[in-house]
């Protein structure tokens, strides 16, 4: 046997294949020999200071590269500690490939010591879970790799025994060839296209799988093309620029904006869902239409099993061919004709205005001038997310990076750490309340020790907003929501980096302005008055 063909290192060689350049994770003895082959194949192993936060810092780096994200967790307590990242891979669709390390099954048969059932706990999260045998190493890292990446993304689990990393594997010859995009079948397309000619209201609601798809050109011809306007799920935000005219930004969690946005979309005549996935929205996007009285177009990655809506034709294909192959001998004619998608636009801007003197709105759009419009953000979940995912203005995808699926806490930190990772000449800011920062605050030396210059925004207002504010709607007393003020430009400072506490707009751009120049990371506490998202999300 040698070193370079043992079971880990077949895995590792097959993930670097795939694109994949960075793991995260804590080791354990259990997963030394795999953390050793994923070094030696030219996978650069990232300690962190927990499992979660590793899984989200590998999503970053996959928003920016596009590869396969890599967890590494030990056996046991490891292997718990990143359930919840799992989890959100599974309802934010990434390819989030899990290596966990465990006991030997022989061994577990009589040695009970931090024994426990990886598969078992990761079957229900994940699209497929192996147990890693060195006579089929090849077939199963390319089989996890084709399973996480094709169709809609989403995890798989490789659980790899202690001796199995270490004894000699058996590769497979060559790669798998990968699908070829699909576009419908005729007679449906020439439906689509009869409709397509006919509609004079036509609205596109874009969503995630334009980007799986890499779908983005095809989208910005077809609406340039059509004159359809465009509405956008969070993740799908940049599909085209936000300052485009046909753009009438994101959706998905903010009852401000679809007081606006469902009756336009009422007024259409012809829907097309290209690559909408509804897990991102709330339940004002239950049956917003009625399929008997609009025409609705489906074109998705998956047959519809959820029920959140219905449509009139239902094409499980690619986004980009199924747009062009509509667009055949289809003549544009004009669209909206009464003006109403501008009229829209400036009613959505007066609805998120910018000009607020001081609070959650005055953080965003002050940081939002001062990056330039390559930056990469990420947020993390409660009502500062609400609001900044609406006010927020993308020239292109993914450079607002948040869990919009299962919408958990704690993610925008080590997103934002990734994603400076694989992007590290581009500025990238994360925004999170004070409770999401305090989750992760112990990565802030993850920070400081891969010499970042990213910089943290924190909202400071001592509370959980978001559950804070339904109390109040429920008419429920204050429990269980409110916390201590804490001074986070300390932390930071103790961290090694630099820390600046704001309370207006003019020092808030000094921090930003001087964050950016920075060699080292920067944290903004930004702090903002109780109550402050009242009216506002």
């Amino acid at each position: 046997m040698t070193k370079t063909n043992r079971a880990a290192d077949i895995l590792a060689r097959r993930l670097y294949a795939a694109g994949c350049r960075y793991a995260f994770g804590m080791p354990g003895g259990e997963v030394l020999t795999l953390i050793d082959a994923l070094e030696n194949a030219g996978i650069t192993f990232v300690l962190t200071k927990h499992e979660n936060a590793a899984g989200f810092m590998a999503e970053g780096v996959h928003h920016v590269d596009g590869a396969p994200a890599i967890l590494v967790a030990t056996v046991g307590p490891g292997a718990m500690n990143g359930v919840n990242v799992v989890a959100n891979a599974s309802q934010d669709r990434v390819p989030l490939i899990v290596l966990t390390g465990c006991v030997d099954a022989s061994e577990a048969e009589t040695y009970t010591h931090q024994v426990l059932d990886h598969r078992a706990v990761f079957a229900p999260m994940t699209k497929a879970t192996f147990t890693l045998v060195p006579e089929a190493a090849g077939v199963i890292a390319e089989k996890a790799i084709g399973i996480a990446t094709e169709g809609r993304s989403g995890p798989v689990h490789i659980d790899v025994p202690i001796s199995v990393a270490d004894a000699q594997g058996v590769d497979m010859l060559g790669q798998r060839a990968t699908a070829s995009p699909v576009i419908p079948a005729a007679a449906n397309l020439q439906t689509a296209r009869e409709w397509l000619a006919e509609a004079k209201r036509p609205l596109i609601v874009a969503g995630l799988d334009v980007l799986k798809d890499d779908a983005t050109a095809a989208v910005r011809r077809f609406v340039d093309a059509y004159q359809v306007p465009v509405v956008t799920t969070y993740k799908a935000k940049g599909v085209i620029p936000e300052d485009h005219p046909l753009c009438l930004g994101g959706a998905g969690l903010s009852p401000l904006a679809d007081k606006h946005l469902l009756p336009f979309l009422a007024q259409a005549d012809l829907i097309l869902l290209v690559g909408y996935d509804p897990i991102e929205m709330r339940t004002g996007w239950r049956d917003p239409w009625d399929p008997a009285q609009t025409r609705v177009i489906d074109i998705h990655a998956e047959p519809n099993h959820h029920f959140m809506h219905q449509a009139s034709l239902s094409f499980v294909a690619d986004t980009g061919a199924t747009l062009d192959a509509m667009a055949e001998n289809v003549s544009p004619q004009q669209t909206w004709v009464d003006g109403e998608v501008a009229a829209l636009r400036e009613t959505l801007a007066k609805t998120f205005p910018t000009d607020e003197e001081w609070g959650p709105a005055a953080v965003i759009a002050e940081c939002r001038d001062v990056l330039p419009d390559d930056a990469i953000a990420t947020v993390d979940s409660g009502a500062h997310r609400i609001l900044l995912s609406q006010m927020w203005e993308c020239s292109q995808p993914r450079t607002l990076l948040q869990s919009s699926g299962l919408c958990t806490m704690g993610c925008a930190v080590p997103l934002a750490m990734g994603a400076k990772i694989a992007a590290p000449d581009r500025p990238v800011v994360s925004f999170s309340g004070d409770a999401g920062f305090l989750m992760v605050a112990g990565e802030l030396s993850t920070a400081a020790e891969l010499g970042q210059n990213t910089i943290f925004v924190v909202f400071v207002d001592e509370s959980l907003a978001l559950i804070e504010l339904k109390q109040r709607q429920r008419q429920m007393k204050n429990r269980g929501v409110d916390f201590a003020n804490h001074d986070y430009a300390a932390v930071a400072k103790a961290f090694g980096g630099n820390g600046y506490t704001v309370t207006d707009r003019a020092s808030l751009r000094d921090a930003m302005t001087q964050a950016l120049e920075a060699e080292n990371f920067s944290l903004i506490a930004a702090v903002i008055d109780r109550k402050a998202y009242d009216g506002r999300i």
